[in-house]
C-alpha cells in the first residue's frame, strides 16, 4: 500500500526517533523469506524488545539523518530490513545473527555501533557482548574478588591455629 505524504513523514519520524536514542543498528536484506519467518523475526525482536522496520530505502536515509547511524545511508540498496537497539548494543545483533544462522536467505548487510559502519562479518562480536546486567555482575565479580582473597589471607592464620590445636588435641587423646 501507497503512503501519501503525511504517512511518509510520519514514518520518517517515528524512525529518527527510535535511531535517535538506540545504541546500535544491523540492516539486513530478507529477499526470499516467507511471511511466516518474517513474522517470527518480529516475534524474536519484540521479545529482545528491539525495534524492527521494512522501510524504504530514501526514506532510512532521511530518519538516520543526523543521528549516530548516517553512516549507513550508503549503504541502503535493495529490500532491507533495520533493526535499532534501544536496550543494550548487543540485543540487536543476537536476534539478527541468530534469524540469519536459520535462514540462508537472510543476509546482513550492515552493522552500526556507536557512529561507524562495521563489517557486517562483526555481527558475531557484537551478538556476544554482554547486556547491561551481566556487565554489571562482571564488574561486581571483578571489585570483589581482592577484598575476598584478602578476607581468606587475614583468616588463614587463626584457621591453621586452630587446626594445629585440634591435631594435639586428637594426637593427646589418641596417646
Amino acid at each position: 500500500m501507497a503512503l501519501n505524504l503525511e504517512g511518509k513523514k510520519a514514518v520518517v519520524a517515528e524512525v529518527a526517533e527510535v535511531a535517535s536514542v538506540a545504541y546500535s543498528a544491523v540492516a539486513a536484506e530478507y529477499h526470499g523469506l516467507t511471511v511466516s519467518q518474517m513474522t517470527e523475526l518480529r516475534v524474536a525482536a519484540r521479545n529482545e524488545n528491539v525495534y524492527l522496520r521494512v522501510i524504504r530505502n530514501t526514506l532510512a536515509r532521511r530518519a538516520v539523518e543526523g543521528t549516530d547511524f548516517a553512516c549507513m545511508q550508503d549503504g541502503m540498496t535493495g529490500p532491507l530490513v533495520f533493526g535499532f537497539s534501544t536496550e543494550d548494543p548487543g540485543s540487536v545483533a543476537r536476534v539478527m545473527s541468530g534469524f540469519a544462522k536459520d535462514n540462508k536467505q537472510f543476509e546482513i548487510k550492515m552493522v552500526s555501533l556507536g557512529g561507524k559502519l562495521l563489517p557486517a562479518t562483526d555481527i558475531e562480536k557484537l551478538a556476544k557482548m554482554p547486556t547491561k546486567d551481566q556487565a554489571i555482575s562482571i564488574l561486581m565479580g571483578t571489585m570483589k574478588a581482592p577484598i575476598e582473597k584478602f578476607v581468606r589471607t587475614l583468616q588463614a592464620p587463626t584457621s591453621k591455629m586452630v587446626r594445629t590445636f585440634a591435631a594435639v588435641r586428637d594426637a593427646k587423646e589418641a596417646a
